[in-house]
């Protein structure tokens, strides 16, 4: 009776472990995530996506999805690998420099959430006069949010207050690099009746916005993925 128990652990073990493996190998930080906005582009020119949310109960489960895939805008050059998912990259591909009006490629977590508009969510950031995404790679504080008091005004930087986009946004956690000059101040924001692109980052009507920062407040992460390059994450994204 003992090796028929012991036999039986092994053969469930043996199931288990490829699911298990595979998790494993799944780039970071979508390897132990439990909450995904995955954005989806059709191609790696166009301006306009999909975005849908996921969910699963531990890094093993598969996800599902609570909401309706639903548009949303990209770059106003479409997207380009991040320098940080360069290896996922194929032949012709292009690959995201700062300043390209590209959404970065590649998978982040999402930060915290921000506006012009007050909120009372916790660690939210209102932002006001002076509230500034520097974007300036000679800068020591590129791809930071800084304030016009302390870095001045002839550092490059995008002065935050002033964007109307941005009455409701979450920061998204985009590594820095200035020396390969990777790219910096990614957001997901509040896409204008009259906006067709952004200039790299993902927009959404203002409900949506609201939405997806209710739904990150427990921690998510955010994939913006050409169509065709689904496959080179298999076992790691939803299947369609």
């Amino acid at each position: 009776m003992m090796v028929k128990i012991q036999a039986a652990v092994l053969a469930l073990a043996a199931c288990l472990a490829p699911v298990s493996a595979l998790a494993q190998s799944c780039p970071a930080p979508l390897s132990d995530a439990r909450r995904l906005m995955l954005v989806t582009a059709e191609n790696m020119t166009t301006r306009e996506a999909t975005a849908q949310l996921f969910e699963r109960a531990t890094p093993g489960d598969p996800w599902r999805p609570i909401a309706l895939a639903e548009p949303a805008l990209v770059g106003r050059n479409g997207i380009a690998w991040s320098y940080f998912f360069r290896t996922f990259s194929r032949k012709g591909e292009p690959l995201k420099v700062e300043g390209d009006k590209r959404a970065p490629a590649g998978i982040y977590r999402i930060g915290k959430s921000f506006g012009i508009l007050p909120s009372g969510r916790a660690g939210y950031t209102q932002l006001t006069e002076g509230t500034t995404c520097i974007d300036d790679p000679q800068s020591p504080a590129y791809n930071t949010i800084a304030s016009r008091a302390k870095v001045g005004w002839k550092v490059h930087g995008e002065n935050m207050w002033r964007v109307p986009e941005y009455r409701s946004g979450l920061f998204v956690d985009y590594p820095t690099n200035a020396r390969a000059r990777a790219g910096s101040c990614i957001f997901i924001h509040v896409r204008l009746p009259e906006k067709n692109s952004t200039g790299g980052c993902v927009a959404l009507p203002q409900a949506r916005v609201e939405a997806v920062q209710d739904f990150a407040q427990a921690g998510a992460v955010l994939a913006i993925l050409p169509r065709a390059a689904l496959g080179r994450f298999e076992g790691c994204l939803p299947v369609n």
